[in-house]
């Protein structure tokens, strides 16, 4: 007999609406399921697996040389019959799939990787299309970006993440708005990511035919094109961070560039602390957690990923060099 089609979620969402977080609960939760994840961020170097639970024994595969709606589609295409094969063969156990995009994914070429590809069309289905809304920014970011639009009118659910930033007029204008754009799908609040998971998965809410009214050309139109004034950068560096004087840089950071920062997020080694610490932030919302320690023998390495519109380079890596523990003695200031 032949397998059943695998399920697959594809978790969507712009830019720091809580996407990873929600990602984590869903390895978290008791289900009894064996999940493969399928990770793509914008940008050349991949964070979210540090945040994400480690002590599970989910396979999890990252995409970061590309967006996964258009130009590493081939690669996740790849990826998919790898698993498959892996799966039909005895070598890899798993029940279901969930790709979590980059934030700036266009959802329908993702999806249509799921009809037009002929192989990845029999072994696989889409359960559904989650997306993860953030309330604090969602008015401003349905406004200045298509991606953020389409993500909300190819959802087959919609997940309001942070209304404890917002009044309750602002999240009920935010809901109006939602439903006036996509009708179809129920919205439900999330608060770090805490939902019924029966609301998540087997949900089986993918309806093409839903797809096609609002697109109609969804099977045949594959392209896509980024807004080119969205970019990101990469700061490594491998010397210790003095933490008041980045605290100090990045206060100063978000105060300049805050409107223009859509995402940030990274992993620091600092001077003194035997835990790496986890940083992200959206706009003018930060955070930062110390997360697991340092190996003996690994080498601690600061990865910090910028995502947004025209951002100065230069200055941040300038800023950031002056932030290194001893710099001071080291220029003589």
């Amino acid at each position: 007999m032949a397998q059943a089609q695998i399920p697959v979620t594809i978790l969507t969402g712009f830019l720091g609406s809580g996407k990873t977080t929600l990602l984590n609960r869903i390895l978290q939760e008791q289900h009894g399921q064996k999940i493969a994840v399928i990770e793509n961020e914008f940008g050349e170097a991949g964070i979210d697996n540090e945040i994400l639970v480690q002590d599970r024994d989910e396979q999890i595969v990252e995409m970061n040389n590309g967006c996964i709606c258009c130009t590493v589609r081939g690669d996740l295409v790849r990826i998919l019959g790898t698993l498959a094969d892996k799966r039909k063969a005895g070598r890899f156990s798993f029940d279901r799939v969930v790709i979590e995009t980059t934030g700036l994914a266009d959802p329908a070429p993702v999806a249509q990787t799921f009809f037009v590809e002929d192989d990845v069309a029999k072994a696989y289905r889409i359960d559904a299309i989650l997306t993860v809304v953030d309330a604090k920014h969602a008015l401003q970011q349905l406004d200045a970006h298509h991606e953020a639009q389409e993500q909300v009118g190819f959802a087959d659910r919609i997940l309001l993440s942070k209304t404890d930033l917002v009044s309750q007029t602002e999240t009920d204008e935010l809901i109006a708005r939602l439903k006036r754009m996509n009708p179809r799908a129920p919205v439900k609040r999330v608060h770090f990511g805490k939902t019924d998971i029966a609301d998540i998965l087997d949900i089986n809410g993918f309806d093409l035919d839903a797809i096609l009214a609002i697109e109609p050309d969804f099977l045949r139109d594959v392209t896509h094109e980024h807004d080119d004034d969205v970019g990101s950068f990469v700061y490594r560096g491998e010397q210790p961070f003095d933490l008041p004087k980045l605290e100090q840089f990045f206060n100063l950071l978000l105060k300049t560039y805050g409107t223009e920062l859509l995402r940030y997020k990274g992993v620091l080694n600092i001077a003194g602390n035997p835990r790496r610490v986890i940083f992200q932030g959206v706009h003018m919302l930060f955070s930062a957690d110390d997360a697991k320690l340092w190996g003996k023998n690994e080498k601690r390495e600061s990865v910090m990923v910028f995502i947004g519109v025209k951002l100065p380079r230069p200055v941040f890596e300038e800023g950031l060099a002056l932030c290194i523990a001893g710099a001071d003695q080291k220029t003589g200031a």
